[in-house]
């Protein structure tokens, strides 16, 4: 058996992802992620597809988001810094482990100001984000890939476009900064 970098450069397994593809109808399959299952319905999906790099043919593992859903990430985590710095002890949620304890009055205090800097964040436009294409040769699997695209949300025919215009070396990225707020209706 020969020896690859990583199972995502082995013959068989890109053979195998081509077959899934043909099944589907599709140039891409799907990935299961439970990390992703607590986000919007289209605002992010894994996939994975085969492709050429540097005449090698590779199964490109990618992770599809909107420019949205990747300002937010960004304003949350610069707001947790924020709150972190008068809330030294201060936690999000999704970082907690079983035994973090924190009184009633100063998660609601720490909330409060996370809300807070939030909107002012976004209010001052103080972060920028743009499309992008990052990509990681040491990826566990094949090539990993993080595609960053302004569309309201990741259809097929998102991914279908970006697939081949990655594939034939096409792809044009919009280099505009973007900034956005939060869609809450405030009624």
């Amino acid at each position: 058996m020969a020896n690859y970098k990583n199972d995502g450069f082995d013959p068989e397994e890109i053979s195998a992802l081509k077959d899934e593809c043909k099944q589907e109808g599709k140039s891409f399959i799907y990935v299961e992620d439970d990390d992703l299952d607590v986000l919007e319905e289209g605002e992010c999906r894994h996939i994975q597809f085969p492709g050429q790099y540097q005449g090698q043919e590779v199964i490109f593992d990618t992770l599809v988001y909107t420019l949205r859903l990747h300002h937010s990430s960004l304003v949350y985590e610069m707001a947790v810094e924020e709150v972190q710095k008068t809330f030294p002890t201060y936690v999000p949620p999704e970082e907690r482990k079983p035994n973090y304890k924190i009184t009633p009055e100063l998660e609601e205090e720490a909330e409060t100001a996370l809300t807070e800097i939030i909107e002012e964040i976004e209010e001052t436009e103080t972060v920028k984000v743009q499309e992008h294409v990052e990509v990681d040769m040491e990826s566990d699997y094949g090539i990993a890939l993080d595609v960053c695209l302004n569309v309201e949300e990741i259809t097929d025919e998102v991914i279908e476009d970006f697939i081949t215009h990655f594939k034939a070396n096409t792809l044009s990225l919009d280099t505009t900064l973007y900034s956005f707020t939060s869609e809450e209706d405030e009624d």
